[in-house]
């Protein structure tokens, strides 16, 4: 049986800071977010199902990305949990959407994290090959499966 690979897209805005970075970044700044997960896996060949020829139903990547990144990710301000300065803005309305992760948010960090969330939810006959996370229209970071493994 032949492997084939399936791919999905999906937009989010969202605002980042490097904390203690030496230039721009530095400052609250936001992105429009382009993700491209892509996964691997033999299509169903049951001849007798609604899902014949599918390696998986795309509602179903959608779901996990949207359940797991998009929705808590979009219009959210993402630091590093370490920023001195969290406390004093977090009980403003207008930034009631931090999250606070163990990590400085680049785009490299955010793109390994958003892939172990996936791995997590994925079936176990379908596998994440590669996943890029562009942070703008030039700028990316991208995940190769063959690269680490």
């Amino acid at each position: 049986m032949s492997k084939i690979r399936i791919s999905k897209e999906f937009h989010f805005e969202m605002a980042h800071v490097l904390d203690g970075y030496d230039g721009l970044c530095a400052y609250v700044h936001g992105h429009s977010y382009f993700l491209i997960v892509s996964v691997l896996g033999e299509p169903n060949n049951d001849i007798n199902s609604p899902k014949n020829g599918m390696v998986m139903d795309f509602g179903v990547l959608k779901d996990i990305v949207n359940k797991d990144i998009i929705n808590i990710f979009d219009h959210s301000l993402v630091v590093n949990q370490k920023a001195n300065w969290i406390e004093k803005v977090q009980n403003i309305d207008s930034f009631s959407r931090i999250i606070k992760l163990p990590f400085q948010p680049t785009s490299e960090n955010l793109l390994l994290h958003f892939i172990d969330i996936i791995n997590k939810q994925l079936p176990n006959d379908v596998k994440l090959v590669h996943a890029l996370l562009k942070e703008t229209n030039s700028s990316y970071a991208e995940w190769f499966y063959q690269d680490n493994f």
